[in-house]
C-alpha cells in the first residue's frame, strides 16, 4: 500500500475508527466469482489499498514464498475483487468477493487446503470474512460453519484491526489459532509505531517467509473438513 504522506495520519485514524465501530461496513455485494480449478492449496489473498487490481506486492510474495516449501502440491491464487481505495467503506465489497470464492472452493474441490490471506486494507478484509458469522451492513455472504474446517490457514499482514489491540488471533474463535497476524516493527499501520516505510517492507521484513512457514505447517496436517 503506498501511503501518500498528505493522506497518512487521516487514512489511519478513519480505518481504525472504522473497524473500531463496525468492522464490516460496505456499500454493496461483489459478484460471485466463477468455480475455481481445485489445486491441493487454494491460497484467497485482498491486497492493500492504492495497488493495482491483482495479488499485490505482498500477496505475490507469498505465492512465491510458499511454492519451493510445497513443491510437491499444487497451488491456485485468487486475487480478492474490490476497489481496494481510499474508501475504506468498499472492505464488504472485498469481503463478499473473498467469501464467495471460499465458499465456491469448498463446494467444488473439497479436498483442497484453502488459505486466507491480506495485507493492510486486505487484512481487514479478510478480518470481516472470519470474525462475521452472520450478514450485517454491507456484508451479505457469511460462511457458513461446514465450510470454517476447509480453511487451513491465515495469514494477515499490516492488519489494522491489530493497531487496536485487537488482533485476528484473538477476533476468531473459529480462526485464530490457525492465523498467524503479522505486523512488522515500528509499522503505525498495526502498532503505535511510526514508521511508515515499515507498511511497505513485509517481503524484505522476513514476515513473508513467516507466513509461508506457518502455512506449510498447517496445510500438512490431515484435513478435517470431510471428517
Amino acid at each position: 500500500m503506498a501511503i501518500r504522506p498528505a493522506t497518512q495520519r487521516a487514512a489511519l485514524s478513519a480505518l481504525a475508527a472504522l473497524l473500531c465501530l463496525s468492522g464490516l461496513s460496505g456499500l454493496s455485494p461483489a459478484t460471485a466469482a466463477a468455480a475455481p480449478q481445485c489445486h491441493d492449496i487454494e491460497i484467497v489473498f485482498a491486497r492493500g489499498t492504492d495497488e493495482p487490481a491483482g495479488l499485490g506486492n505482498v500477496g505475490r510474495a507469498l505465492v512465491d514464498t510458499l511454492t519451493p516449501m510445497v513443491k510437491d502440491q499444487t497451488i491456485g491464487a485468487y486475487a480478492v475483487r474490490y476497489p481496494a481505495s481510499w474508501d475504506f467503506l468498499q472492505v464488504a465489497v472485498g469481503a463478499n468477493d473473498a467469501s464467495r470464492r471460499i465458499q465456491s472452493i469448498a463446494a467444488t474441490c473439497p479436498d483442497s487446503k484453502i488459505v486466507l490471506g491480506g495485507y493492510s486494507q486486505g487484512a481487514a478484509v479478510i478480518d470481516v470474512v472470519t470474525t462475521s458469522p452472520v450478514a450485517v451492513l454491507g456484508y451479505t455472504a457469511p460462511l457458513p460453519a461446514s465450510v470454517v474446517p476447509h480453511v487451513a490457514a491465515v495469514a494477515v499482514f499490516g492488519n489494522p484491526s491489530a493497531r487496536l489491540g485487537r488482533p485476528l488471533t484473538v477476533l476468531s474463535p473459529d480462526f485464530g489459532a490457525r492465523t498467524a497476524d503479522l505486523c512488522n516493527t515500528n509499522d503505525p499501520i498495526c502498532s503505535r509505531g511510526d514508521d511508515f516505510d515499515s507498511h511497505s517492507r513485509y517481503p524484505q521484513s522476513g514476515l513473508v517467509k513467516l507466513a509461508a512457514q506457518w502455512i506449510t505447517r498447517h496445510v500438512q496436517q490431515p484435513s478435517t473438513a470431510n471428517s
